[in-house]
C-alpha cells in the first residue's frame, strides 16, 4: 500500500473521530447512528495510522506531498 493521505487529511480524520467519540460518549448521538458514526470514526482512526484511504485508491486521489525528482 502506497502512501495517499497528507499529514492535514490525516490530523481532520483523528479531529471527526474525537468529536465524533466524545458525542457518543456523552450521549448526544446515540442508536443506530451513533453506533455507525463510531464505527466510521474508528475506520478514520485507521486509516490516519496508515496513511492509506481505500477510497482514494480507485480515484487515483492524493493528498500527500509529492516527492521531487
Amino acid at each position: 500500500m502506497k502512501k495517499n493521505m497528507g499529514n492535514t487529511d490525516r490530523i481532520v480524520r483523528v479531529l471527526i473521530a474525537i468529536i465524533v467519540a466524545t458525542l457518543y460518549f456523552t450521549e448526544i448521538i446515540s442508536g443506530t447512528l451513533g453506533i455507525v458514526l463510531l464505527i466510521l470514526s474508528g475506520v478514520f482512526v485507521l486509516t490516519s495510522l496508515v496513511s492509506f484511504c481505500p477510497i482514494y485508491a480507485p480515484f487515483g486521489i492524493k493528498t500527500c506531498a509529492l516527492k521531487k525528482k
